[in-house]
């Protein structure tokens, strides 16, 4: 049984998601960054002590298909961009549609019409974070940064997060990186 668990979005949220499943007696579940998988199968007063368990660590059991679909869309963003050093081989439409089965018109009309923005924006407002992330560290020249999140260039890089953030890299690196946002909060 799997089950679609929103705001999980770190590794840290993984740890804390399996140790509270754990204490519940749930054996071995298998924990993903947005689901974790079971074994066995679970009673409805399980289920009812997971949704509280969850809820009590931040996190909330999603039910329905459209939900479950668009925290779907938001994972794979994220794991894209925050987890994979990998570029995708095809377009975001593509990868979306291959790796959900779904038509992206459909997925891209759903995620907009319940998140009030849209997928390429979720997709953009997400790298941006990361490459704040990155010019917080101060390991990485803004060159080796472009090629990291894949940009087509330093000036594509610099452009977006501009129209982005509202001021430039050079000015957000003075500025020493404090206005960074929580990933469950970004674009909604």
């Amino acid at each position: 049984m799997t089950l679609y668990i929103k705001n999980m979005v770190s590794l840290r949220c993984i740890v804390v998601v399996k140790d509270a499943l754990e204490k519940i007696g749930l054996q071995n579940p298998e924990v993903k960054l947005g689901e974790v998988n079971l074994i066995e199968k679970i009673s409805n007063a399980q289920l009812g002590q997971i949704k509280a368990i969850l809820l009590q660590s931040g996190f909330e059991l999603l039910e329905d298909k459209k939900s479950v679909l668009i925290h779907q869309i938001k994972t794979i963003i994220i794991q894209v961009i925050y987890y994979s050093d990998k570029p995708l081989v095809q377009n975001l439409s593509v990868h979306l549609s291959e790796k959900l089965d779904h038509d992206y018109t459909y997925m891209s009309n759903l995620f907009s019409e319940r998140l009030g923005i849209t997928i390429e924006k979720f997709y953009i407002c997400h790298k941006i974070e990361r490459v704040k992330e990155l010019l917080s560290y101060g390991e990485f020249s803004l060159t080796d940064i472009a090629f990291k999140m894949h940009y087509s260039s330093v000036a594509h890089l610099s452009s977006q997060f501009k129209k982005v953030v509202g001021i430039t890299t050079s000015e957000y690196k003075q500025k020493k990186g404090d206005k960074r946002d929580m990933l469950e909060n970004l674009c909604g």
